[in-house]
């Protein structure tokens, strides 16, 4: 034990004080010819700092390696997050999934003096929509992680969030385009998959796909079915899918159009649920003869699709982590505010494949 000590001590020994000391704001000052003051007000964005010195700083940064100590700067300041999920009115189990893991959160996130809270908007009235996030202010909320549709309001609205200050995070499903700022699947990844599993399931048997929505104005669906499009016709010439059913949450509607079509459609061979909430098409489907057999393939691990899986009235889920997503996108929107970064492979969201063996 002695010997490896002296080992140890010796590989120190070319160690000073300065590879082992983080640089401070005092040496980023020397270094710049600036006072302190005025490297704090270049750090945190704030105004009354000439280009010049704001450029003598940022070179001092990179010369000695600075790093700036957020959670201390932070706890100096006493500064608090208090960030706003805005979700869905209409929504099923992932939904719920979604709100759980939120309220779960809350103990760890308040240890990094992070707040939560869940509104709930409705998710066909862009212009109500784009009216909540425009009473949101600074003052009372650092971010938002937004829920909803495409749209033009939607899109704007964001956009005018964060021009006021406020942090904004597309969650889920992608309003801006914003591919580096929101948190969700790849879309036409995981699209692309339920294809490549349907087209393996079924076989060389030729037939139909039928495909259901809730809508095509929310991106996600859209994404995914483009990369279902895109891989069913490259590698599965015996499949064709039919177009998208819209049942718009609502499950009258969603019953007359998706009996309606699988009546007039005895060929269907297989089924994919592309919506995030899949218990009330798949149990409209199990009440319909005509669509035994299919193969059947949804998205989101919820009570009802384990279940399904479990007693085989779904072959497959193509899912998402929904305590990884809410835990991203409380990261993504306190480093949107620190004006920090996340680490990209902690903060991906991957796409999973579950089956009965592997739940």
């Amino acid at each position: 034990m002695l010997q490896m000590s002296d080992k140890l001590s010796k590989s120190l020994d070319g160690w000073n004080d300065r590879d082992m000391l983080r640089p401070t704001t005092k040496d980023l000052a020397k270094a710049a010819g600036v006072s302190r003051a005025t490297v704090d007000r270049v750090l945190n964005g704030r105004d009354g700092v000439k280009q010049k010195t704001v450029d003598k700083v940022n070179a001092a940064i990179k010369e000695l390696g600075f790093t700036r100590n957020i959670q201390a700067a932070n706890l100096a300041k006493s500064k608090r997050y208090r960030f706003v999920f805005a979700l869905p009115r209409s929504g099923d189990a992932f939904l719920q999934e979604i709100i759980r893991h939120i309220h779960d959160g809350q103990k760890a996130f308040a240890q990094e003096q992070i707040w939560c809270d869940v509104r709930q908007i409705d998710e066909n009235d862009p212009h109500s929509i784009a009216s909540f996030l425009g009473s949101l202010e600074p003052d009372d909320v650092t971010g938002v992680a937004i829920m909803a549709p495409e749209s033009p309001q939607v899109r704007d609205a964001i956009f005018r969030l964060q021009e006021r200050g406020v942090a904004a995070l597309p969650f889920v499903s992608d309003q801006t385009t914003m591919d580096t700022d929101w948190v969700g699947i790849d879309n036409r990844a995981a699209g692309a998959t339920a294809a490549a599993l349907l087209g393996r399931f079924c076989g060389r048997t030729p037939g139909s796909i039928l495909v259901i929505a809730e809508s095509m104005q929310s991106r996600d669906s859209l994404e995914r079915r483009l990369g279902f499009d895109a891989e069913l016709n490259a590698r599965f010439p015996n499949l064709s899918a039919l177009p998208s059913l819209e049942t718009y949450g609502d499950e009258e509607r969603a019953e007359t159009i998706i009996t309606n079509i699988v009546s007039n459609n005895p060929e269907i061979v297989g089924i994919y649920v592309m919506s995030s909430e899949a218990r009330v098409p798949l149990t409209i489907i199990e009440g319909l003869p005509e669509a035994d057999g299919a193969v059947r393939i949804a998205h989101e691990r919820t009570p009802f699709t384990e279940a399904a899986l479990l007693d085989g009235r779904l072959d497959c889920v193509i899912a998402q982590n929904a305590g990884h997503l809410v835990r991203s996108a409380a990261r993504k929107l306190k480093a949107i505010s620190d004006r920090s970064i996340t680490h990209t492979q902690q903060d991906r969201i991957r796409v999973e494949i579950l089956m009965r063996t592997n739940l």
